[in-house]
């Protein structure tokens, strides 16, 4: 037990000094929020929604259970299946490449560094849904009249919220004219 609980604490010392240097990775508890909050609204979506069975929420949405096999827009969810693969293990790169871009971040950056972490937390949603289940759970619906949005998820929220805040960091972030990105 003593062992264990040392080793554990040598664990949360060696995270804490390897994040220390780089201030972006200090953003990345949002992600894991996202994720989980992601999850949670996925699951209980699946307990208690019927698959395609649209719940009346308000006049522009509805919660209706569909399982996306594509990607966006369910793009290629038509196709036998191995695009499942190839979609997740696309997204992993980018989130890999993300994870990069975070650690050369400064604390000062809060919408790039905002924009980043949500769509990483938003990504591994996703991704977690395409590998355990071969599909994501979307359930969210919105709609005016008979004009349908395609129907999204938390995680897809998340991704969308991250290319807002990464958009306002372009047009108002800071500017660093030596850094090389």
């Amino acid at each position: 037990m003593l062992m264990e609980m040392v080793s554990k604490g040598l664990m949360l010392n060696s995270l804490i000094e390897s994040v220390k240097g780089k201030p972006g990775l200090w953003w990345l508890p949002i992600s894991f929020i996202v994720f989980y909050l992601d999850q949670l609204t996925k699951s209980m979506a699946t307990e208690s929604l019927k698959i395609y069975e649209a719940v009346h929420v308000n006049t522009y949405l509805n919660w209706t259970l569909m399982h996306n096999e594509g990607m966006a827009f369910s793009i290629l969810a038509d196709q036998s299946g191995w695009q499942r693969w190839v979609i997740g293990f696309v997204a992993i790169v980018i989130v890999v490449w993300l994870l990069i871009w975070l650690t050369k971040t400064t604390t000062k950056q809060k919408f790039l560094n905002l924009g980043l972490v949500f769509v990483i937390g938003g990504a591994l949603g996703n991704i977690y849904d395409r590998f355990a289940l071969g599909y994501v759970i979307d359930f969210i619906e919105a709609h005016y009249n008979e004009h349908y949005w395609p129907a999204f998820n938390v995680a897809d929220t998340a991704i969308s919220l991250g290319a807002f805040f990464l958009i306002l960091d372009l047009i108002f972030g800071e500017k660093d004219e030596d850094k090389s990105s």
